[in-house]
């Protein structure tokens, strides 16, 4: 028998700013030149500026009663318990454009009545208990990262609303090199997990845009999908077993590779979004770390042409570690941005694609996929492109704060569907938000990629930029509205990898019909019948 492992922690992760994406030191601010873009290609007024002084902030008044107080810092300790403002402004919602420009509104802005920060699973189990018994209403919080509402600080029914954020658990717990799985807690945000794997010559190999800030049973909780997803699949595929604190005790989910031992427990609980327990710990599958990694870049003529060669890949089974997609919009506005791809490109769509791991598998596997890509009508652009788009894949959202705050609407949203059926529905989707945005006086500039390929079918995201107007709010909720009900009509899923949350819970019965939404409804009542946990997400 081996000897007992010795939990491993990783260093502290820096909290993100409370208004912005990330942290200050990574603030983006927009040259002349993109200023003078902005203005002359979509109407904006770049004087305008937002930033709101945060003692400017005004929170709804916290409702917890000092009996409740009380009894929940006997579970959690005083240290490690918090209502004053600073901490509930920065779990006051996710990282939405809606929650940003709500986060520099003057108007009173709803926060939770307490952090509360629990140091073990028996902690968490605790907190849901006496939540349950004194009905308080409890929202989990990983990274705050949420783009969909699923952080929201709702009571529902309740009078009270506390989040219990995991930041101080973050241990890896448990290391079987021979069968290549770790065991580490929810808590853990990317870089964090990756430093404590790397000391071990592994890594997990998970990569979302919100990497920097996300953890692992963020990534668990909502399905999320990697930049990665090519090579390693995506997060739910990685997932050996969980661990979940729920108002009836706790659940295991998961002891072997594979199992005929009934429903998979696991799928209950991934894509479950906090409404039906708090995932304490996670065994997830893992890597060496790769030997070498190699880059290349692609430019095909058209959206058409370039998605038929990602298909070619997929179905063929030669898929690099990333293989991504941008559409002729795109890839112009990330030139003239400088900042994917930087110097000098051909017109057309940029396609990128990296393969990892040992020197021959990832000499073989680059060979087939240039062969593949050539055949299927792209022009080789070597490493360089790749490699830019490698050192900013996690800036866009920076990017994104910087245009708020000159005064641009800045927003995303992605689906999938299948190949047969991908063309129309991107058209369907520009077609509604451009012609939503224009009625409102501001027309958009739409964009979309290919980041997730499947050998059914692929994802599509799109990024939409435009003037914000006298409403930003409600302009981009009503944009936002359309092109919800354009995916539905055209075939697509909601959501790929964003989750549901609170934005996308009117479309859910469209997609999982009334009989499923009675399903996830009778699994919730089991688990938790009071209703305490993540009220108004998912479920409703």
């Amino acid at each position: 028998m081996s000897a007992p492992f010795t939990p491993q922690r990783p260093d502290e992760s820096p909290p993100m700013a409370w208004d912005a994406w990330g942290t200050e030191d990574r603030r983006t601010e927009l040259s002349a030149p993109v200023r003078n873009l902005l203005e002359q290609a979509l109407g904006v007024d770049t004087r305008r500026d937002r930033d709101l002084p945060e003692s400017d902030v005004r929170l709804t008044v916290s409702r917890l009663r000092t009996e409740h107080r009380d009894g929940l810092t006997r579970i959690v300790g005083d240290d490690h318990l918090a209502d004053d403002d600073a901490a509930r402004l920065r779990h006051a919602g996710g990282k939405s454009t809606l929650d940003l420009l709500r986060r520099h509104s003057r108007a009173e802005q709803d926060a939770p009545d307490a952090v509360l920060f629990p140091g073990s699973h028996d902690e968490v189990l605790a907190v849901l208990a006496y939540c349950t018994a004194e009905a308080i209403a409890v929202v989990p919080f990983g990274g705050g990262t949420s783009v969909v509402g699923g952080v929201d600080p709702v009571s529902g029914p309740f009078d009270e609303v506390v989040a219990v954020d995991l930041r101080r658990l973050t241990a890896l717990t448990d290391l079987d090199p021979v069968s290549g799985l770790a065991t580490l807690q929810a808590g853990a945000t990317g870089p964090q997990a990756e430093q404590v794997l790397a000391a071990h010559g592994f890594s997990l190999g998970h990569f979302p845009q919100s990497y920097r800030h996300a953890t692992l049973g963020g990534f668990a909780v909502t399905r999320s999908a990697g930049q990665a997803s090519a090579g390693y699949g995506r997060f739910e595929d990685m997932v050996d077993h969980l661990v979940v604190a729920t108002p009836q005790g706790t659940v295991r989910a998961g002891r072997a590779p594979a199992s005929a031992a009934g429903p998979d427990l696991r799928r209950v609980f991934l894509g479950s979004e906090g409404t039906l327990g708090i995932v304490t710990e996670i065994g997830v599958r893992i890597h060496p770390l790769p030997a070498t990694t190699a880059f290349r870049a692609w430019s095909f003529p058209d959206f058409a042409t370039g998605a038929a060669a990602l298909r070619a890949l997929a179905q063929t089974g030669a898929l690099p570690t990333v293989l991504r997609l941008s559409d002729e919009a795109e890839t112009g506005m990330n030139l003239a941005l400088h900042q994917s791809i930087g110097g000098d490109a051909p017109g057309g769509c940029l396609a990128v694609t990296t393969v990892e791991g040992t020197e021959a598998h990832v000499q073989a596997r680059a060979g087939e996929v240039a062969a593949l890509l050539a055949a299927s009508g792209g022009t080789d652009l070597g490493d360089g492109p790749a490699r830019a788009w490698q050192h900013g894949r996690f800036d866009a959202p920076h990017l994104r704060d910087a245009l708020l705050r000159v005064g641009a609407l800045a927003e995303t949203l992605e689906t999938a569907t299948t190949w047969s059926n991908l063309l129309s529905l991107r058209s369907a989707v520009t077609e509604a938000l451009t012609s939503s945005l224009t009625a409102q006086g501001t027309p958009p500039l739409v964009m979309s990629h290919i980041s997730h390929t499947y050998p059914t079918g692929a994802s599509l995201y799109f990024t939409v930029v435009c003037a914000q107007s006298d409403d930003p709010i409600a302009q981009w909720s009503q944009a936002k509205r359309v092109a919800g009900d354009a995916i539905v009509a055209a075939g697509g899923t909601i959501t790929h990898h964003h989750a549901v949350g609170r934005d996308h819970l009117p479309w859910l019965e469209d997609e999982i019909g009334d009989l499923g939404h009675d399903v996830l409804v009778a699994v919730k009542h089991a688990i938790d019948p009071r209703g305490i946990l993540n009220p108004g997400k998912l479920i409703g």
